[in-house]
């Protein structure tokens, strides 16, 4: 079963990438589900219940949420209805939404969640590692999935390791989110949990974290508030492709999965070939599909 989880979409640049690719990058790689963390894709913070549709008509199959949440107004009324998403679920009890979201295909279950980090983060969110624990005990009895994905939407990466570390063996992967920068620490942990720190960003990598480079800047130097547009060039999609064993419920291969958009050189046509990136999951496993 094979299965992509890509990064944080950002803004129009990144959500737009996504929807033209997300059909054809199915096909291309063979992939099963497709996941992706579509938070900021609501001009770089939040999303709305007609982006969210735009991606599951593209051919995505699950998104998940962060700390932006309920940044776009309007929202907490929209998710109600959008069964394939789900906001973080150790939010306070009462939050509107689904605590994870349970795909099916060829008679195989994929279930996915996220929690929230509590390291540099608001302080509103319960722990994320007891509440796991009855989390995943709630989702067996509720939908028996074959395949259980942990995803940690959080800011510390010692946060993010110890949480994989915590539900190695219990979940076929944990994935982190949230920083933007994709980390090279993808692996197998030693009770057969994938796992990785952050997938990375599916937006303008000409940013800062996929927003205006001048704008990040200058917070730094002055610390006033300004508007954080989102950048526009480099746009790229980041995460990893899993291959899970159904039987075993852990994983047996993965590959650090990376597209760049295409860039037209001066007098091109709109047809440029698309650019390929540097990491591709064209050849997860190096062998057929299990």
């Amino acid at each position: 079963m094979r299965v992509m989880f890509l990064g944080d979409v950002v803004g129009r640049p990144g959500r737009e990438y996504l929807r033209v690719r997300a059909g054809a990058l199915r096909a291309e790689l063979d992939l099963d589900f497709l996941v992706v963390n579509a938070e900021n894709a609501a001009a770089g913070a939040g999303i709305t219940g007609a982006i969210a549709r735009q991606l599951l008509d593209a051919g995505i199959d699950a998104i998940t949420l962060g700390d932006h949440v309920w940044d776009q107004r309007g929202f907490e009324s929209e998710i109600v209805d959008l069964q394939q998403v789900c906001r973080p679920a150790n939010l306070p009890e009462g939050c509107p939404g689904r605590r994870w979201v349970c795909v099916e295909r060829d008679g195989v279950k994929l279930a996915v969640f996220t929690m929230l980090g509590r390291q540099f983060l608001p302080p509103r969110a319960s722990c994320p590692f007891r509440g796991s624990d009855a989390l995943l005990e709630e989702i067996r009895a509720v939908d028996n999935p074959t395949l259980a994905v942990a995803e940690i939407h959080a800011e510390a990466t010692s946060e993010k390791i110890a949480f994989g570390r915590y539900l190695d063996g219990r979940v076929a992967a944990v994935v982190g989110t949230h920083t933007h920068v994709p980390t090279a620490d993808a692996c197998i942990l030693p009770a057969g949990t994938g796992y990785v720190t952050d997938l990375g960003m599916c937006g303008p990598y000409d940013s800062v974290l996929g927003r205006d480079v001048d704008a990040g800047i200058r917070r730094f130097l002055d610390g006033m508030p300004r508007r954080f547009g989102v950048a526009s060039d480099d746009v790229r999609l980041c995460g990893v492709v899993f291959d899970f064993d159904v039987r075993s419920g852990r994983t047996i291969r993965f590959q650090p999965f990376r597209e760049d958009a295409p860039v037209a050189p001066a007098g091109a046509s709109d047809g440029a070939e698309r650019a390929s990136g540097v990491d591709t999951a064209g050849e997860a496993g190096n062998g057929a599909k299990p």
